[in-house]
């Protein structure tokens, strides 16, 4: 399991950083994921606040999935967790805070909320099975979705630089969350959302090569 330390250091550079595959497992997640990018491109083309809200319902799957399993999974071991759950849980709740905040950015239309049931549903089942049966594969997709993830605010923050979406003033629960200033627009909100997206990609690609060495130990 990781060391706290490892769960803990500072915020990432905002720059794309990415784990090259190095396994088939790998490279499943990978492709699995850039799949995704590509319905995510056709569907919202540049509408990132849209894209952030039914994304963010989504992102929020795998931390409450993964901590309950390693809940469960220690309680039937009667072992410590190594501080797994905790991280996981807080992933989730962190991914919600996101959703809430781009829901007073841009309300989702009829069809975005239909989407977000059916889509979040089919992922659920998808990732928990996934889960169960390889949780070093599952860490790893959750990494290249938060790659992915970086780059879109990238990408949203570039637009709202040039113009292209107005800098809005950041919602008061995005103040209150991220203790942003009185003032804070919504540049301030993407550098904060995108700083823990980065996180939540270092960590879980972390948790992918702890599982990785341990499988290898064992063989």
């Amino acid at each position: 399991m990781l060391p706290t330390s490892a769960l803990t250091t500072p915020d990432p550079p905002p720059q794309r950083q990415h784990h090259d595959p190095q396994n088939v497992r790998d490279r499943v997640a990978y492709g699995f994921v850039k799949f995704l990018r590509f319905f995510a491109d056709t569907f919202f083309a540049r509408r990132y606040g849209h894209r952030a809200v039914v994304l963010e319902t989504i992102a929020g799957v795998p931390g409450i999935v993964g901590g309950a399993l390693q809940h469960l999974r220690a309680l039937r071991r009667m072992e410590s967790d190594h501080g797994w759950i905790r991280v996981l849980l807080d992933e989730a709740e962190n991914e919600r805070m996101h959703l809430m905040t781009f829901i007073e950015i841009a309300q989702p239309s009829r069809i975005e909320r239909l989407l977000i049931l059916v889509v979040q549903g089919a992922f659920y089942n998808f990732f928990f099975l996934l889960y169960l049966l390889s949780p070093g594969t599952a860490h790893r997709l959750v990494g290249y979705l938060e790659e992915e993830a970086v780059y879109s605010y990238t990408e949203y923050l570039a637009g709202v630089a040039q113009g292209t979406y107005p800098d809005v003033p950041a919602p008061a629960i995005a103040i209150e969350y991220w203790k942003l200033a009185a003032d804070a627009r919504l540049r301030e909100v993407i550098i904060a959302v995108r700083a823990d997206e980065a996180k939540h990609r270092d960590v879980n690609h972390q948790f992918a090569d702890q599982l990785a060495h341990a499988d290898s130990a064992q063989a």
